[in-house]
């Protein structure tokens, strides 16, 4: 079916307009105008600042044909949350740009679906976007609000700096293959697959774990999206420092352990990414207090130490260590 043929603000009004994800009242969103105008309308609240953040996803690089669409909605907003998480940040709102070679009644409604399930859980309404016809596209912008000149940034480590990650680490990675053999979940008979799987469609994004960082010392934070190596030289990079880390400390689950060795996980924790875990710094004497859970039921693992080596980054025995991160080019 053609766009035409539905009317584009037909199409709005049906799957994206509704009250259980247009009409979602937030914290900070009861005087927000959304949906209905050329714009929408946001206050800012006095002492705090906007953090936005913009993921486009195109269909065939960023996710396979035909895959699942109210798993494809889940993980497309839970991607962009990361982005918030990784700053500290409390989530307000957010916008679509959806570009579809064609309309599908039940695409539609069941990645709308997918969008609404997180949407919900955060309290985080749709406020505007766009829609037109091409490939297959989701661009997806989310708005959070942080306390001025409180922000987790990339530029704050310092030497001395223990460096630690939440959750487990390689799990996406090794969903991959069958995620690009276009298994699903419900069809998978392995349960460790099926965990993993589970993983890379819908990851948590550590909102809260960032907030409470923001507030407990943390130095620096960066989302683990293209893989931990490559996302701690970001923070290297920002910082002017460099990192020693003992791989052999990385935090691996056990679906990954049973599914492809401890080597293979290791390896997989080191550069696999999409795992949506945070990387952060915080000063040794602040680590020595560090619960062994933080909020979202999320526990850390110290894996390192900032070095005032610029960019190197070590193991434990000083072997510089080659970064392997996902490039979109």
């Amino acid at each position: 079916m053609a766009i035409g043929a539905v009317g584009e603000f037909e199409l709005i009004k049906r799957y994206f307009a509704r009250p259980e994800i247009a009409r979602i009242q937030g914290r900070h969103t009861g005087d927000l105008m959304g949906i209905g105008d050329d714009c929408a309308l946001l206050d800012v609240p006095t002492g705090m600042q906007l953090a936005q953040s913009l993921d486009t996803l195109v269909e065939g690089v960023h996710f396979p044909a035909h895959c699942d669409p109210f798993a494809l909605g889940y993980r497309a907003l839970a991607v962009c949350l990361s982005d918030l998480a990784a700053m500290g940040a409390e989530p307000h709102s957010f916008t679509l740009g959806l570009t579809l070679p064609r309309v599908s009644e039940l695409w539609l409604k069941e990645f709308s679906e997918g969008l609404a399930h997180l949407a919900q859980k955060y309290q985080l309404p749709l406020i505007g976007g766009d829609t037109t016809k091409g490939p297959l596209t989701l661009s997806l912008q989310v708005q959070g609000l942080v306390p001025k000149g409180q922000a987790l940034l990339r530029s704050g480590a310092r030497e001395g700096d223990l460096i630690c990650v939440t959750g487990t680490l390689g799990d996406a990675a090794g969903a991959l293959e069958a995620v690009l053999a276009g298994d699903t979940q419900e069809d998978c008979a392995d349960a460790h697959r099926k965990c993993l799987l589970d993983r890379y469609w819908y990851p948590s994004p550590r909102l809260s774990a960032g907030q409470w960082l923001r507030q407990s010392g943390a130095t620096s934070a960066i989302d683990i999206s293209d893989g931990l190596l490559g996302d701690l030289r970001h923070i290297l990079e920002a910082s002017g420092m460099g990192a020693v880390i003992a791989p052999e400390l990385l935090p691996t689950s056990f679906a990954l352990n049973q599914t492809y060795g401890q080597d293979a996980a290791l390896g997989m924790a080191l550069t696999g990414g999409d795992d949506y875990e945070l990387c952060f710094t915080i000063p040794r004497e602040q680590a020595a207090t560090l619960p062994a859970r933080i909020p979202d039921d999320c526990p850390i693992t110290c894996i390192g130490q900032i070095t005032n080596e610029p960019g190197i980054i070590r193991d434990s025995q000083g072997i510089p260590l080659i970064e392997k991160a996902y490039t979109h080019f």
